[in-house]
C-alpha cells in the first residue's frame, strides 16, 4: 500500500516537473510569446477596423416532394426515402446554379449598378454570397443573402426564392405538356399499329385456312393417334402372321407333311375331308372283308378315297400359299399405316409451326392492344394533371431587412485574437525551445553530454577580474561562494576522490567562465586546509595574475623554456591562506611546444608532491591542443560550460575529445547564471530555497573570516 502511494507522489511530481519545465519554457521565450500575442492582435484589430460590415438576410422555403399532387393516384403521393433526399439535394444544388444566379443579375440589375457592375463575373461573385442552408429533420431551406447593403441583401434573398419558385412552375409544366404531347403522337402510333396487328392476325388466319387453331389442332392430333393405333395393331398382326408363314417354310423345308401344320390342319375343308376320308376308309375296310378288289363297291369307294385324299393335298397346298400371301398382305398393311403415320406427324408439325407463328402474331397484337390501352390511360391522367397547379415549392418566411451586421464579429474576433495570438506565441517559443539545444541545466548535462554534474556558478555581478576570480575569497558568504563550494564537494564525493590531487580546469570555447572556476575552486579548497596550487596553464591569454595581482615575467613559461631551473622562483603566495599561485609570466612564442616539454611533466610531478591540490587553469579545447596535452598529465578534468550558450552537440564534440585523449573528466560546472535576473525564471526554484539562509549571506556579514572559521564553515 505504501509502495502505491510513493508510486503515485512519483507520478505527480513528475507530471509537476513537466509542468514546471514548461512554465520555464514560456518564461525564457517571454518576449517572443509577447511580441508573437501583440502582432496577431493587432492584426485582430486591423481587421476589425478595416472590415467592411455584411449584412444576412435570410428567406425560407418549403420543398415538398414533386410528387405530391391531388391528381397524382400512381404512387400514392409517395416516395421512397432515397429518391426524396436525392430531390432534396439536388434542388438544394439548384438553388446555387450559375442560370438562377444570371436571372437574379438580371432582375435586380446588378451588373448594371452597385459593387458588382465593377466585377467580369458578377453571376460567380453573387454564389459565393449566398448560403443555402437545410433545416435538419424538416423540408425548409433557408437561403441567406450576404451584402455591405442591407436592403440589397433583403431583395436577393427574396429574388433568388422568387424566380426558383416561378422556375420549377415553368419546369414543372412545361414536363407535363411535353409528355402529353409525347404521349398524343404515341396514342396515332399505337392505334395504327393495332389495327396492323388485327389484320395481319386475319390475314394469317385466311392463308392458311384456320378458322379455329383449337378445333384443328384436335383433329390433328385425332389423327395422328388413331394412325399410330393402326400402325401398332398391323405390326402386330403381321408379325404374327409372318412367324407362322415361317413355321410353316421351315417345316415345307423339312419335307414334312403340310397336314401337321395346324394352321393348315385346322382348316374347315379339310377337317371336312379329313371326316369324310375317315368314313370311306372304315367302310372300304369293310367291303374288303366282303368282296375282294375288284368288287364295284370296293373300286368306287376306293377311287372316292384318293379323290378325297387328293382334294385334301390340293386344299392344304391352297391353305399354304394362303398363308404366305397373308403374311406378304399384312407386312403391306403395316407399311401402309407406317405412311400415314409419318404424314400425320407432319401435319401435326406444320400445325404446330402455324400455332407458333399464329401465337406470335397474337401475341404482338395482345401487347400492341395493351400498350396502346396504357397509352390512352396515361394521356387522360396527365391531361388531368396538366390542370393542377398545385406548387409544391413555396415561400415560408420572406427575408426581412437585417439591423445588425453579422461580419465582422468584434467579440469572436477579438476572443480568436486573444486565442491565436497566445497560440501562435507560445507554439513559437516552445518551437524555438525545441531548436534550441544549448546547455542549461542539469538536465542537459547528465542526460545529453551523460557526466556528472558539480554545480552551479551564480553570475557575478562586478566588472572587476580580481573581484570575479576572487568571490570565494572577497565575498566568502556570498550565494555564489556557496555555489563553489558545492562544486568542491561533489568533487571531494566523486568516484577516487583521493586519487584527484591535480585537476585541470578547461571548456568548449573562450569566455566560459574556466578561470573564474579555477580560481574560486582553488580558493575554497585552499579555505578548507588543503594545500593548494593555482597553475596558469593559458600560456597565450593568461588571466591568473590578473585576479591575484601578481606582475612578475618569470613564470611557467620561463619554467618550460629553462629559463630558471626553480621552482621556488615562480610560485607566488598569495593573500589566501593555503594557496600558491603559478602565473604564466611573459607569454611565449611557442606555447604548444612548451606545455608539450617534458618540463611540463617534471613541474607536475614536483608541485604533486608539494601540494595536496594542484588546479591547472587551461585554455579552451576547441581553440587550442593545450588543454589535451596538460590534461593528460593530470588525474581528472573539471569541465565548464556557460549557461544557454554551447550547444549540446558542439559540447559532445569536445568531451569526445578528451575522453578519446584517455583523459578522466569528473564533471561538469554550469556557469554565470543569473538566480536574481534574466535565467530567475529557470533556476527559481534553486534561488528561493538559498533564501532561507538570505541572513547568513548579508552583506553585513561580509567580513573576513579567518582560515579556521572558513575550515569549520565548509
Amino acid at each position: 500500500m505504501q509502495s502505491d502511494n510513493f508510486g503515485g507522489d512519483g507520478q505527480q511530481m513528475e507530471d509537476t516537473v513537466n509542468l514546471r519545465h514548461y512554465w520555464h519554457v514560456v518564461l525564457e521565450r517571454r518576449w517572443l510569446v509577447i511580441t508573437a500575442f501583440f502582432s496577431v492582435f493587432a492584426l485582430c484589430l486591423i481587421y476589425l477596423f478595416k472590415a467592411t460590415p455584411i449584412y444576412q438576410a435570410t428567406a425560407r422555403m418549403q420543398i415538398d416532394r414533386q410528387s405530391e399532387s391531388m391528381l397524382n393516384v400512381r404512387d400514392g403521393g409517395y416516395a421512397s426515402d432515397s429518391r426524396e433526399v436525392d430531390y432534396m439535394v439536388t434542388q438544394q444544388k439548384n438553388l446555387q446554379s450559375r442560370t438562377l444566379m444570371e436571372a437574379v443579375v438580371i432582375k435586380l440589375k446588378l451588373d448594371k449598378e452597385g459593387r458588382f457592375s465593377k466585377l467580369v463575373d458578377p453571376a460567380g461573385a453573387l454564389v459565393r454570397d449566398i448560403t443555402i442552408a437545410p433545416i435538419r429533420l424538416s423540408r425548409l431551406v433557408d437561403i441567406k443573402a450576404e451584402d455591405p447593403d442591407p436592403k440589397l441583401a433583403t431583395d436577393i434573398a427574396n429574388t433568388v426564392a422568387e424566380i426558383f419558385i416561378r422556375n420549377n412552375l415553368d419546369r414543372k409544366t412545361k414536363r407535363s405538356l411535353d409528355f402529353l404531347n409525347f404521349l398524343k403522337s404515341e396514342d396515332i402510333t399505337l392505334e395504327q399499329k393495332v389495327k396492323d396487328a388485327d389484320l395481319a392476325l386475319q390475314k394469317y388466319r385466311e392463308d392458311y385456312r384456320l378458322v379455329s387453331l383449337s378445333s384443328e389442332e384436335n383433329i390433328v392430333l385425332q389423327q395422328l393417334r388413331q394412325s399410330q393405333q393402326d400402325l401398332d395393331r398391323a405390326q402386330g398382326e403381321a408379325t404374327v402372321i409372318n412367324n407362322i408363314a415361317d413355321e410353316v417354310r421351315k417345316l415345307r423345308a423339312d419335307g414334312q407333311s403340310l397336314n401337321s401344320i395346324p394352321k393348315i390342319a385346322s382348316d374347315q375343308n379339310i377337317s371336312a375331308y379329313r371326316r369324310e376320308l375317315s368314313l370311306l376308309e372304315v367302310n372300304l375296310a369293310g367291303l374288303k372283308k366282303q368282296y375282294r378288289d375288284k368288287w364295284p363297291a370296293v373300286i368306287q369307294t376306293q377311287e372316292r378315297l384318293d379323290q378325297l385324299k387328293k382334294s385334301i393335298h390340293d386344299e392344304s397346298e391352297t391353305v399354304y400359299k394362303s398363308i404366305l400371301n397373308e403374311a406378304v398382305l399384312a407386312k403391306a398393311k403395316a407399311k401402309s399405316f407406317a405412311d400415314v403415320l409419318v404424314l400425320s406427324e407432319k401435319a401435326a408439325f406444320s400445325l404446330g409451326k402455324k400455332k407458333v407463328d399464329f401465337s406470335v402474331l397474337e401475341r404482338n397484337a395482345e401487347q400492341t392492344k395493351l400498350t396502346y390501352i396504357e397509352v390512352l390511360k396515361r394521356k387522360q391522367e396527365v391531361e388531368l394533371s396538366s390542370r393542377d397547379t398545385k406548387q409544391n415549392i413555396y415561400l415560408v418566411d420572406p427575408a426581412i431587412r437585417p439591423m445588425l451586421t453579422i461580419k465582422p464579429r468584434i467579440a469572436l474576433t477579438l476572443m480568436l485574437g486573444v486565442v491565436g495570438g497566445l497560440g501562435v506565441g507560445l507554439g513559437l517559443a516552445f518551437f524555438v525551445n525545441f531548436l534550441d539545444d544549448s546547455i542549461k541545466s542539469q538536465d542537459d548535462i547528465e542526460t545529453g553530454l551523460r557526466l556528472p554534474f558539480l554545480g552551479y556558478v551564480q553570475n557575478i555581478k562586478a566588472n572587476s577580474v580580481v573581484e570575479r576570480d576572487m568571490q570565494a575569497h572577497l565575498q566568502p558568504r556570498s550565494n555564489t561562494s556557496e555555489g563553489f563550494r558545492t562544486m568542491r564537494a561533489a568533487v571531494a564525493l566523486s568516484h577516487n576522490a583521493d586519487k584527484l590531487r591535480v585537476l585541470a580546469i578547461t571548456s568548449t570555447i573562450p569566455s566560459e567562465g574556466k578561470s573564474l572556476v579555477a580560481s574560486n575552486l582553488a580558493i575554497v579548497t585552499a579555505q578548507t586546509g588543503f594545500k593548494t596550487l593555482l597553475v596558469d596553464c593559458d600560456l597565450r591569454r593568461p588571466s591568473v595574475h590578473k585576479a591575484f595581482q601578481l606582475q612578475s615575467p618569470i613564470g611557467l613559461a620561463a619554467y618550460l623554456a629553462e629559463k630558471t631551473g626553480e621552482l621556488d622562483d615562480i610560485v607566488h603566495h598569495s593573500e589566501v591562506p593555503n594557496l600558491d599561485v603559478i602565473c604564466c609570466g611573459a607569454t611565449p612564442s611557442n606555447p604548444s611546444e612548451l606545455v608539450s616539454s617534458p618540463r611540463m611533466i617534471l613541474l607536475l610531478r614536483e608541485v604533486a608532491k608539494r601540494y595536496d591540490r594542484v588546479f591547472l587553469d587551461c585554455p579552451p579545447v576547441s581553440a587550442v591542443s593545450d588543454p589535451l596535452v596538460v590534461a593528460a598529465s593530470s588525474d581528472g578534468v573539471v569541465f565548464v560550460t556557460k549557461f544557454n550558450k554551447i550547444r549540446r552537440e558542439h559540447a559532445k564534440k569536445t568531451i569526445r575529445r578528451i575522453q578519446d585523449a584517455g583523459v578522466n573528466i569528473v564533471g561538469v560546472a554550469l556557469n554565470d547564471i543569473d538566480f536574481e535576473g534574466r535565467d530567475s525564471y529557470y533556476y527559481s526554484y534553486y534561488y528561493y530555497q538559498n533564501r532561507y539562509y538570505a541572513s547568513h549571506y548579508s552583506p553585513n556579514a561580509g567580513e573576513k573570516p579567518s582560515s579556521r572559521e572558513t575550515v569549520d564553515k565548509s
